[in-house]
Protein backbone atom coordinates (compact mmCIF):
# COMPACT_ATOMS: atom_id res chain seq x y z
CA UNK A 1 0.00 0.00 0.00
CA UNK A 2 1.16 3.48 -0.98
CA UNK A 3 1.99 5.61 1.84
CA UNK A 4 -0.51 8.76 1.83
CA UNK A 5 2.41 11.13 0.92
CA UNK A 6 2.61 10.26 -2.42
CA UNK A 7 -0.94 11.32 -3.20
CA UNK A 8 0.02 14.10 -1.44
CA UNK A 9 3.08 15.22 -3.08
CA UNK A 10 1.46 13.90 -6.24
CA UNK A 11 -1.39 16.23 -5.92
CA UNK A 12 1.21 19.17 -5.10
CA UNK A 13 3.35 18.65 -8.46
CA UNK A 14 0.27 18.71 -10.26
CA UNK A 15 -0.64 21.79 -8.76
CA UNK A 16 2.55 23.03 -9.61
CA UNK A 17 2.20 21.75 -13.54
CA UNK A 18 -0.68 23.42 -13.67
CA UNK A 19 0.58 26.56 -12.06
CA UNK A 20 -2.39 26.66 -9.39
CA UNK A 21 0.31 28.50 -7.22
CA UNK A 22 -2.85 28.80 -4.47
CA UNK A 23 -2.96 24.79 -4.52
CA UNK A 24 0.91 25.06 -4.06
CA UNK A 25 0.97 26.94 -1.08
CA UNK A 26 -1.29 24.79 1.09
CA UNK A 27 0.71 21.71 0.60
CA UNK A 28 3.38 23.90 2.72
CA UNK A 29 3.57 24.72 6.48
CA UNK A 30 3.32 28.67 7.28
CA UNK A 31 7.27 28.56 8.07
CA UNK A 32 8.05 26.07 5.51
CA UNK A 33 11.35 26.75 3.62
CA UNK A 34 12.26 25.93 -0.17
CA UNK A 35 15.14 25.39 -1.49
CA UNK A 36 14.85 27.56 -4.76
CA UNK A 37 18.41 26.63 -6.20
CA UNK A 38 22.04 25.67 -3.70
CA UNK A 39 22.14 28.62 -2.14
CA UNK A 40 19.18 30.07 -2.35
CA UNK A 41 16.16 29.21 0.82
CA UNK A 42 13.06 30.81 0.70
CA UNK A 43 10.73 30.50 3.66
CA UNK A 44 7.05 31.47 4.78
CA UNK A 45 4.20 30.60 2.09
CA UNK A 46 4.53 33.64 0.30
CA UNK A 47 8.04 33.45 -0.70
CA UNK A 48 7.14 30.04 -1.59
CA UNK A 49 4.74 31.32 -3.73
CA UNK A 50 6.53 34.23 -5.48
CA UNK A 51 9.67 31.75 -6.00
CA UNK A 52 7.38 29.55 -7.90
CA UNK A 53 6.04 31.88 -9.95
CA UNK A 54 9.60 32.95 -11.14
CA UNK A 55 10.36 29.25 -11.59
CA UNK A 56 7.49 28.68 -13.39
CA UNK A 57 8.45 31.85 -15.72
CA UNK A 58 12.01 30.50 -15.87
CA UNK A 59 11.17 27.72 -17.61
CA UNK A 60 8.28 29.37 -20.17
CA UNK A 61 5.38 27.98 -18.32
CA UNK A 62 6.79 24.24 -19.10
CA UNK A 63 7.22 22.79 -16.28
CA UNK A 64 6.02 19.59 -15.68
CA UNK A 65 6.98 17.54 -12.67
CA UNK A 66 6.29 14.14 -11.50
CA UNK A 67 7.73 11.35 -9.31
CA UNK A 68 9.76 7.74 -9.77
CA UNK A 69 10.58 5.85 -6.69
CA UNK A 70 10.00 7.06 -3.29
CA UNK A 71 10.93 6.28 0.56
CA UNK A 72 8.99 7.64 3.35
CA UNK A 73 10.31 7.30 6.93
CA UNK A 74 7.96 8.45 8.95
CA UNK A 75 8.56 8.90 13.12
CA UNK A 76 6.27 10.83 15.61
CA UNK A 77 4.71 13.27 13.70
CA UNK A 78 7.37 13.75 11.60
CA UNK A 79 8.38 11.89 7.85
CA UNK A 80 11.54 12.45 5.82
CA UNK A 81 10.86 11.65 2.20
CA UNK A 82 13.37 10.57 -0.50
CA UNK A 83 12.23 10.39 -3.80
CA UNK A 84 13.43 10.63 -7.35
CA UNK A 85 11.18 14.25 -8.74
CA UNK A 86 11.17 14.47 -12.57
CA UNK A 87 11.55 17.47 -14.41
CA UNK A 88 10.39 17.86 -17.84
CA UNK A 89 10.54 21.70 -19.60
CA UNK A 90 11.71 23.93 -22.19
CA UNK A 91 14.80 25.52 -21.51
CA UNK A 92 15.34 29.67 -21.73
CA UNK A 93 16.75 28.61 -25.02
CA UNK A 94 13.97 26.60 -26.93
CA UNK A 95 15.60 23.14 -25.92
CA UNK A 96 13.64 20.25 -24.33
CA UNK A 97 15.76 20.44 -20.44
CA UNK A 98 14.63 16.76 -18.48
CA UNK A 99 16.02 16.12 -15.05
CA UNK A 100 15.69 13.34 -12.46
CA UNK A 101 16.96 14.68 -9.40
CA UNK A 102 16.88 12.92 -5.67
CA UNK A 103 14.46 14.95 -3.56
CA UNK A 104 14.35 15.18 0.03
CA UNK A 105 11.41 16.35 1.83
CA UNK A 106 10.52 16.85 5.96
CA UNK A 107 6.84 16.58 6.45
CA UNK A 108 5.02 17.33 9.96
CA UNK A 109 1.74 16.36 11.01
CA UNK A 110 -0.21 19.63 12.08
CA UNK A 111 -3.15 19.33 14.98
CA UNK A 112 -5.70 18.31 12.20
CA UNK A 113 -3.47 15.36 11.45
CA UNK A 114 -2.95 17.13 8.17
CA UNK A 115 0.83 16.79 6.33
CA UNK A 116 2.43 19.71 6.07
CA UNK A 117 5.70 20.07 4.33
CA UNK A 118 8.33 22.11 6.08
CA UNK A 119 11.51 21.34 3.71
CA UNK A 120 11.29 20.97 -0.01
CA UNK A 121 14.25 20.47 -1.35
CA UNK A 122 14.53 19.01 -4.70
CA UNK A 123 18.03 18.62 -4.55
CA UNK A 124 18.53 16.31 -2.19
CA UNK A 125 22.07 15.21 -0.85
CA UNK A 126 23.43 17.05 -4.28
CA UNK A 127 23.37 20.17 -2.18
CA UNK A 128 26.89 18.81 -0.42
CA UNK A 129 29.58 20.81 -1.58
CA UNK A 130 27.36 22.83 -4.29
CA UNK A 131 27.10 26.07 -2.63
Amino acid sequence: MSHPLRTLIEAADRAITAEDFDAVTEFYADDATLVVKPGLNVSGKPAIRRAFEAIAAHFNHSLKVGQGDMVVLEGADTALVLMESTLDAVAENGADASTVRRATFVFRKDADGRWLCVIDNSYGTDLIGAV
